[in-house]
């Protein structure tokens, strides 16, 4: 009786059924873990940095710029005179939040920054995404 190899099995098809099982237990993992926030109320696209840190942060008023370049203060749209005179009744310790959007006119942002520095605020955050 003579022996007889078998052919070895062909892999004509690749079975996709454990990298769609893997693929689904990845997107509900993500799903699950993923946290929405709402930045502000003034909608803003935030620029970006590389060399952010995240602080707790008490007491904050917030100017947003957006990017048409109109300027707000808390939620009440102002102009840079206004901002300054408003600005100026607050305490130099109070921490101000700026949030500009990154299609602004860079020299908002510096209007801005001149009024802080003109009444002496120290307590600035820049807000950016990481």
């Amino acid at each position: 009786m003579a022996k007889y190899k078998k052919e070895p099995k062909r892999f004509d098809q690749i079975n996709v059924i454990p990298f769609i099982d893997i693929m689904l237990v990845l997107l509900v993992m993500v799903l699950t873990t993923a946290t929405f926030i709402k930045q502000g109320v003034i909608p803003v696209e935030l620029p970006e940095a590389k060399a952010s840190k995240k602080e707790e942060l008490k007491k904050e008023i917030n100017v947003y710029v957006n990017s048409k370049g109109e300027m707000f203060l808390d939620k009440e749209k102002l102009d840079a005179s206004q901002l300054k005179k408003r600005l100026s009744q607050i305490s130099k310790d109070q921490t101000v939040v700026l949030r500009s959007d990154k299609e602004s006119r860079f020299q908002d942002f510096v209007t801005v920054m001149d009024i802080l520095k003109s009444l002496n605020h120290e307590q600035l955050y820049i807000i950016t995404k990481e």
